[in-house]
């Protein structure tokens, strides 16, 4: 006998005990007579074929939610049908307001063109919700609950707060309905939307509640609810009831006040944030054992493009306040791999400070880009505007693919970050950034109850590398990427940066989510860093000198030697003369500015023994010279001594440590017609600091370092290297003439 036929013959030997003892649809069964015939009604072990089943589900266009919806119903191999596509949405926002009775009228009319008696229905929203199981679990769930039709339920009452009272008590869990998902036989759910005659925009939660609460129709149709989130969590009201479970190689949501696994996530509400951080995970999006699962899907591979062939991207540059490392962002946007003739720039300087980097930049390598639209301090526009305009420009070139806005504190290490980006072919995507040594990035992985920076639980894990993939996240900021088509279409208000209170990246990120549109952010590559632009000065002549507090990555990529971190390693530390260690220390680059700033501060002493900058007020071995205090560099001079010096001190002087205690430090001038040399003389240090700052044979003739002692000299000292060598006793040195040009040199006198 098949199940069917004894399902049919059971019922009638269930009707006496059913008729003897009414009770509420929605209690436990109260005696074993009942259980029995529900037992009859809904074997145990029979469980509806999985060919009966079928997703319903309305959506009226193709957003970034209906399309997860949709991976995870395929993951699973769930059919669904799709109604109202390419249809106007008349049914209200019904996330702040009731609404929603579309969704009934559309339902209705599909149903009634279905004749399958036993057919199983499960309808669902699906911008905002998530399979996290198969149809096999969920039709044994539906079994279990012995009922024809099975609402999600809420712990929350909503629209109408007044009919609280007409809710049936349950024993156990949530005690409201949720229209966002049920799940029921055809028959019965007809049943329950034939009388639907509401409009477009009145709201189906209502119009299901009326249903509910009334007993003769409850009981008619045989509607119960899912109290304990077996196979609907809708979230709203239930955020700190639902977390991850990661099991092997697959991630569940679990609900932890019924110890439930719900088989669909619902972000209804207010909790499209939250779903979308579920979503980053289920199912199976990531796990620990395989990473992200979805990151090289639906990717648009450049590779196979001619260069004539790539997509045009307008590049978007700000410049909102003094920044550091100017003219270095300008070097690393020349070094971006990616054609230039297939990019426009769009430069907005506020800026008069870096006016002079800018029009250099422009200058030299303007012309090699298909474009440029520069907006100068002198138009007065401000930040909010400027960015508006830039999307505009890229909405109104046809020829624009995608916008990628770049402001100017990002330091973009990645030369193939742009590629990476297009090929990750989201609507709006960024790179990880990070500040170097902080937690600060440029995203966040939640928000506030009022909008702001909230920590997500993954949050330090993605910034720290220990997670990698790409992110569905509430906002990002500094540097993304942007699609063109949807700044024609989703994003065609020209003001998305404004608001009256949240500065101008909230603003933006406020209008992309109030859109439904996803922003991602992706560290599946090391891409770069963001600066510090905090206590940046601007009244020296070569401002970035002095960032080696707030910037000290940077700082070291620009001002110290490209070879110096392979001094240990590689043994670049030569000994040109006994116990004088000669070893890179300083770029081009910082030997230049050093001097520059020297040059342009231009106090340098007269030379003579007579020095009211120093304690005692006389010099013995006088020289013409600017100390680094006389620049307000003294601090940073110092930070330097302690972090490239120090390491090289105790490494070529085993055991002898030093904190680099050192009054004196200071840049010499030697010119033939000034000073051309030094006397033989003793430094007042335990060691010195001779750093060459520009080149024999190309700046000056002559010079050198000869140590009596030894009679061992150094003649021909390299731009940027440093000499260190014992300061009393045993090297006894001194300053060969400079015969022509100007010689310079810094020094310091460690450990007097």
């Amino acid at each position: 006998m098949n199940s069917s036929l004894m399902v049919t013959q059971s019922r009638a030997d269930c009707r006496a005990a059913g008729e003897a003892q009414r009770t509420d649809s929605t209690a436990p069964f109260r005696n074993h007579s009942m259980a029995a015939c529900a037992s009859a009604r809904f074997p145990s072990r029979w469980t509806p074929s999985l060919e009966k089943l079928l997703v319903v589900t309305v959506a009226t266009k193709e957003t970034d939610g209906f399309r997860r919806f949709m991976r995870s119903a395929k993951h699973f191999n769930y059919t669904v049908k799709v109604l109202g596509r390419g249809q106007k949405w008349n049914g209200g926002d019904y996330m702040s307001a009731p609404g929603g009775g579309q969704k009934v009228r559309l339902l209705k009319a599909a149903l009634e063109k279905m004749k399958t008696q036993d057919k199983i229905i499960l309808f669902i929203d699906s911008y905002d919700v998530i399979f996290t199981s198969g149809p096999e679990e969920l039709l044994k769930k539906f079994q279990q609950a012995r009922h024809k039709v099975v609402f999600s339920s809420e712990s929350l009452i909503w629209p109408d707060r007044h009919l609280e009272d007409k809710h049936p008590h349950v024993r156990e869990g949530n005690r409201f309905l949720g229209s966002g998902g049920f799940v029921g036989y055809l028959p019965n759910i007809k049943e329950m939307v034939a009388d639907w005659t509401g409009e477009d925009n009145d709201s189906d939660q209502l119009f299901f509640t009326k249903i509910y609460i009334d007993p003769a129709k409850r009981k008619a149709i045989n509607i119960t609810l899912d109290s304990k989130c077996r196979l609907f969590q809708n979230l709203h009201g239930a955020l700190d009831e639902v977390v991850l479970k990661f099991e092997d190689r697959r991630v569940r949501a679990r609900n932890l006040l019924y110890d439930t696994l719900p088989v669909i996530i619902h972000g209804n509400g207010p909790t499209k944030l939250q779903i979308n951080y579920l979503g980053n995970y289920i199912p199976n999006t990531w796990t620990f054992e395989n990473g992200c699962t979805l990151c090289h899907e639906e990717l648009r591979p450049l590779t196979a493009l001619k260069e004539s062939e790539y997509p045009l991207v307008v590049i978007g540059i700000f410049i909102q306040q003094p920044t550091p490392f100017v003219t270095v962002f300008f070097e690393r946007l020349l070094k971006l791999q990616y054609p230039k003739n297939r990019l426009k720039l769009f430069i907005y300087n506020q800026e008069t400070h870096h006016e002079r980097q800018v029009s250099s930049f422009l200058k030299d390598h303007g012309s090699l880009y298909q474009d440029v639209k520069f907006i100068g301090p002198e138009e007065e526009m401000d930040g909010v505007a400027s960015r508006n305009l830039g999307f505009d420009m890229c909405r109104k070139d046809k020829d624009c693919e995608y916008f990628f806005s770049l402001d100017i504190e990002v330091v973009l290490k990645n030369e193939n970050t742009l590629k990476i980006l297009i090929e990750q072919n989201l609507p709006i995507v960024a790179p990880m950034i990070t500040r170097a040594g902080r937690l600060w990035s440029n995203f966040w992985g939640a928000l506030s109850v009022d909008g702001y920076y909230a920590r997500s639980e993954d949050y330090v894990d993605i910034v720290q590398g220990r997670r990698v993939g790409v992110w569905n996240v509430p906002y990002v900021s500094s540097v993304y990427l942007v699609k063109a088509d949807l700044l024609r279409s989703e994003l065609t208000e020209y003001e998305l940066f404004n608001s009256h209170i949240l500065d101008p990246d909230m603003a933006y990120c406020h209008n992309i989510r109030s859109k439904g549109i996803f922003m991602y952010v992706t560290n599946m590559h090391t891409f770069g860093r963001i600066l510090s632009t905090e206590n940046y000065q601007t009244g020296h002549l070569h401002n970035d000198l002095w960032q080696i507090f707030e910037n000290p990555v940077d700082w070291q990529d620009r001002y110290i030697h490209e070879n110096y971190t392979y001094i240990m390693k590689d043994k670049l530390i030569e000994t040109p003369c006994p116990d004088v260690y000669w070893f890179p220390l300083f770029s081009d680059v910082a030997s230049n500015h050093i001097v520059e700033e020297m040059e342009h501060y231009g106090k340098w002493s007269g030379g003579g023994n007579v020095d009211n900058r120093i304690q005692g007020g006389y010099e013995n071995v006088p020289t013409v010279d600017i100390h680094m205090n006389q620049i307000n560099f003294e601090k940073e001079w110092h930070k330097m001594l302690l972090e490239y010096i120090a390491p090289i001190t105790e490494k070529m002087y085993p055991g002898y440590y030093t904190k680099c205690a050192s009054p004196l430090n200071f840049v010499v001038r030697y010119k033939p017609d000034e000073q051309p040399l030094l006397a033989p003389h003793h430094d007042a240090s335990t060691f010195t600091i001779n750093i060459a700052l520009n080149s024999k044979g190309i700046d000056y003739q002559g010079g050198g370092c000869r140590f009596l002692r030894y009679d061992c000299s150094i003649e021909a000292p390299r731009k940027g290297w440093a000499l260190m060598h014992p300061g009393r006793l045993t090297h006894y040195h001194e300053g060969l003439p400079t015969t022509a040009g100007v010689r310079y040199i810094a020094v310091s006198f460690v450990d007097p």
